[in-house]
């Protein structure tokens, strides 16, 4: 059987800087998209919670709410639209 691909390694500055883009993010209320390790589509919402005892953040987009690993979130970007 063969193994799914290892989720990439990042260095203590990106998750940081990560953790800082969406803390400001949940904090003014702003529509976020986010590139997510394994998923095909980028998860696009406004974060309603993020709990750092399992690691989740919460974003309500229309498709109603995502729980994302902290780890998982690749990259976090503003709509252009």
């Amino acid at each position: 059987m063969a193994k799914p691909p290892k989720r990439p390694t990042r260095d203590e500055f990106v998750l940081e800087d990560i953790a800082n883009q969406l803390t400001e993010a949940k904090q003014e209320s702003s529509e976020i998209v986010l590139t997510v390790w394994g998923k095909e589509q980028p998860i696009r919402g406004i974060i309603t919670n993020m709990v750092p005892r399992t690691g989740k953040v919460h974003v309500q987009g229309t498709e109603g709410e995502n729980q994302v690993p902290f780890m998982d979130i690749m990259k976090v970007e503003y709509p252009r639209d």
